[in-house]
């Protein structure tokens, strides 16, 4: 098993999304590389510790690739907006994939200058090392299996049948 952490503006629609990926095996929540830890969703939105909303994937390799993962991400993102995604504006919105290897850093390095050329504005994705992920709170979890009407700026259609568990 290996983990990601990717972020991809609210972590609502990014988790429900990625929950349906073969190869997924479990997705948390959380705020990533604040300065404070642990951080409250109620800090987060003060926007003064740089926290970033993602979700931790755990995932099986065999299964799926982090490249893989990437393009996923890619489908649901505007990887060209800065802090902000959807109707989501503010620092905690960025977009970003955060490793624990760095094996992983390349992978993802790679990837975007990849997908440079399919852009015509520069690509903010942020390709660093994760320094702190803190869960959060129980409500976020698996947020829009419990408000199947909540809002979602993610396009659940992006995913392809071969891809669904």
């Amino acid at each position: 098993m290996k983990e990601i952490i990717i972020a991809g503006g609210c972590f609502w629609g990014v988790q429900h999304y990625f929950k349906k990926v073969k190869g997924i095996d479990k997705t948390i929540v959380g705020y990533i590389n604040s300065t404070k830890n642990p951080i409250s969703y109620e800090e987060v939105c003060t926007q003064k510790y740089d926290a970033i909303e993602g979700v931790k994937l755990t995932y099986q390799e065999k299964i799926i690739s982090l490249d893989k993962i990437l393009e996923l991400l890619f489908r649901i993102i505007d990887p060209t907006s800065l802090d902000q995604q959807g109707g989501d504006y503010g620092h905690s919105y960025r977009v970003g994939a955060y490793y624990e290897q760095q094996e992983d850093a390349l992978i993802i390095e790679d990837f975007i200058f990849n997908q440079e050329q399919h852009y015509p504005k520069n690509i903010v994705f942020e390709n660093k090392p994760l320094i702190s992920f803190c869960e959060a709170e129980e409500y976020h979890q698996d947020y829009l299996d419990k408000n199947p009407t909540g809002y979602c700026h993610v396009n659940m259609g992006c995913l392809n049948g071969h891809e669904i568990k």
